[in-house]
């Protein structure tokens, strides 16, 4: 069982009594606190927690208990850091749906084997029989075994230690329990049963299901389309957002749960279209601070509970896990998407100094603005086992993330009116500019570096590309997937990149092209093998409940159903529906920090229809699809601005407007 601690059990909390008379008083905690070990004798977020039920002191919580046996707690120092005020706390974790199981299998050594249909984040919850002294072992998994019992390799429980809850009857009554500080990602539970000592009986579970949990944070998206695989690609990247959305966005709820910090920033807008998620943003930004070293790196997790670099270590690998440009940009990427989605510039006005002084460190590693370390496009498709970047340089993708961090910087020190640092970070970003074109695009074959669809997406979307260069940029894009069967090679950084550089360069054909099909290393390929939650790798493999390569849901609302900010916390809006592939229709609804913002296209032969509900004190423009010499007709209060891009142009105040177009 894994062991891991994280040091001896502490606590500080507070009682506040507002009495009759209007007096308080506050009962902080010292050395007059009495303890006492109680019915939970194991706990480990990684581990499981195991109950003895015959452990409980009844009444202990009640008026007049007798704790003369209990002993007065230790005053020890606290884990270190500072503590903070509710401001900086994350939402709380509640409970949501039951999953009852779907099916049952029986062992043929007796264990039962409980299909719950869902990979979830879930806590574990029984009802059972039989007499006291009698255990239930619980041992959750994603996967079976060919024979049916579960499998917790995808967990990573064969290299640390297995994973169990077990609870152990205090009476011959039926009991029910379940967890009170374990959850874990799983689908399927197993339990083994383990007689009484007194007479040899065996416990039976009358009931058994799975609690979902997960941050309170509200929903703010719904979406559904015509395409009936993407609404299950939909549904799929969401059980791996909702799984890990929990004090932090860990990358698995089961086997590391750990803040890795690229999957913030490259999901930001697919996450924040689902669910509002400042306040859990600001403390993500607010671990990174406190997680920051003094010499200005910003780590790969935050909280670093885990520390992956080692001093004087000279394996390039080994550190990239510690320190990689692509993960740390979330330092700075995410304030800025809180800026385009809500408007909220406090998360740079709180951590300027300590973002600048990242982006020294950041210079100090780079050689003429080219910087090469990191682990790059994170598992990637290509020959090999997926892992560190097989197809992009290494260089590529950290010095694009050096150039996008600093131009972010020049707007924001603008924004904020640091007129001097908006110059040198504007200055700094044109040297990189020049030096990463230099180094990188191939102006014989209009192609950046290797020709991956990662090296030529990344520029078309960060602005390093020349305007004049783009077209061929994008069509270099297009060869490669085509070339491949419609095929990604993009990872975990690049696939969102991937998808940007194709939408904003009219390729929207592609992506359908792409997630489409069932017989290619993707969301179709995952949901043929019978997943329910999306998986870290491509093809199915790994853990299998990550939200890592869920950037499509930006694509569904973003472009599809084409809801857009212009910037400013969405006080201009842009819709602009992308009508695609066999998709005839697809609805998504906002509810932005302006109101719900509302796009609903449809298409029935040579008509399209688009209804759009504007919210107040905002403007939007609206992109109608039309053919040439076509003609729209639109609600009363909507003005026509021009033709472009295909599309009839439209300007709308608050309201809501229906147009039909020949298309």
């Amino acid at each position: 069982k894994f062991k891991g601690s994280f040091g001896p059990q502490k606590a500080i909390a507070q009682i506040r009594l507002e009495y009759a008379d209007g007096s308080v008083e506050t009962i902080g905690t010292d050395e007059s606190w009495r303890v006492a070990p109680g019915p939970i004798t194991f706990c480990s977020i990684y581990g499981g927690e195991d109950f003895d039920a015959r452990l409980v002191q009844r009444g202990w919580d009640k008026i007049n208990f007798d704790d003369a046996k209990w002993l007065s707690a230790q005053v020890v120092n606290g884990p270190g850091g500072k503590l903070r005020g509710l401001s900086c706390a994350a939402p709380p974790l509640h409970f949501f749906e039951i999953h009852k199981p779907v099916a049952t299998r029986t062992l043929t050594n007796g264990d039962a084997v409980f299909d719950l249909g869902q990979n979830a984040a879930h806590v574990p919850k029984i009802s059972v029989a039989g007499p006291a002294g009698s255990k239930v072992r619980l041992l959750p998994s994603e996967l079976l075994d060919g024979d049916g019992a579960i499998n917790q390799g995808s967990m990573g429980a064969g290299r640390r230690g297995a994973l169990w809850c077990e609870f152990t009857k205090a009476t011959d009554d039926v009991e029910t329990w379940s967890p009170k500080f374990f959850y874990v990602g799983c689908r399927y539970v197993q339990a083994h049963f383990i007689p009484a000592v007194t007479n040899g009986a065996l416990p039976k579970i009358k009931s058994l299901a799975g609690i979902v949990v997960q941050s309170a944070s509200e929903p703010v998206g719904e979406f559904a389309c015509s395409n009936d695989l993407f609404n299950r690609i939909r549904k799929l990247v969401r059980w791996a957002q909702r799984s890990n959305m929990v004090s932090l966005m860990t990358d698995c709820p089961h086997r590391e749960r750990l803040g890795w910090l690229e999957e913030d920033h490259l999901n930001g807008p697919a996450l924040r279209y689902e669910f509002d998620l400042a306040q859990l943003f600001t403390k993500t930004i607010n671990d990174i601070t406190d997680s920051q070293l003094a010499n200005g790196l910003v780590p790969t997790t935050a909280p670093e509970y885990t520390i992956f670099r080692t001093a004087g270590d000279t394996n390039h690998l080994r550190n990239a896990f510690g320190d990689s440009p692509e993960w740390a940009a979330t330092f700075i990427l995410v304030p800025w998407q809180q800026y385009e989605f809500d408007g909220d510039l406090n998360l740079f006005r709180m951590h300027y100094d300590a973002m600048k002084h990242y982006l020294t460190y950041f210079g100090s590693r780079a050689d003429n603005c080219i910087v090469n370390y990191g682990l790059g496009d994170w598992y990637d498709v290509g020959p090999k086992k997926p892992g560190v970047s097989q197809f992009t340089p290494i260089a590529l993708t950290a010095t694009a993330f050096y150039f996008q961090d600093v131009e972010i910087m020049a707007h924001v020190a603008a924004l904020l009116g640091k007129d001097d640092d908006a110059k040198q970070f504007s200055e700094l970003a044109e040297k990189i500019r020049t030096a990463f074109n230099e180094k990188f695009y191939d102006a014989t074959n209009h192609f950046y570096a290797t020709d991956s669809q990662c090296a030529n997406a990344i520029p078309l979307v960060m602005g390093l590309c020349e305007a004049t260069n783009c077209a061929a940029v994008v069509d270099a894009i297009v060869s490669d997937v085509r070339a491949r069967g419609n095929a990604l090679t993009a990872g975990d950084v690049g696939y969102r990149y991937l998808l940007r550089a194709l939408a904003d360069g009219g390729r929207s054909d592609v992506i359908f092209a792409i997630n489409n099909q069932t017989n290619q290393p993707g969301y179709g390929m995952q949901l043929a093998k019978g997943k329910t939650s999306l998986t870290e790798a491509w093809d199915g493999g790994s853990s299998q409940n990550h939200f890592m390569l869920g950037q499509i849901q930006e694509w569904f609302y973003h472009d599809l159903a084409g809801i857009r900010s212009d910037g400013n916390g969405f006080k201009k809006i842009t819709i602009a529906p992308q009508p695609v592939g066999d998709v005839t229709w697809a609805k998504a609804g906002y509810n932005s920090v302006r109101g719900k913002i509302v796009s609903d296209w449809k298409r029935d032969g040579g008509q399209f229809t688009l209804k759009v509900t504007i919210p107040p004190n905002t403007t939007a423009t609206v992109l109608v699809p039309t053919k040439s010499g076509g003609t729209t007709t639109a609600t009363a209060g909507a003005r026509f601005l021009r033709m472009d891009f295909g599309c009839d142009v439209f300007e709308a105040g608050s309201g809501d407007y229906k147009f039909e177009s020949s298309f």
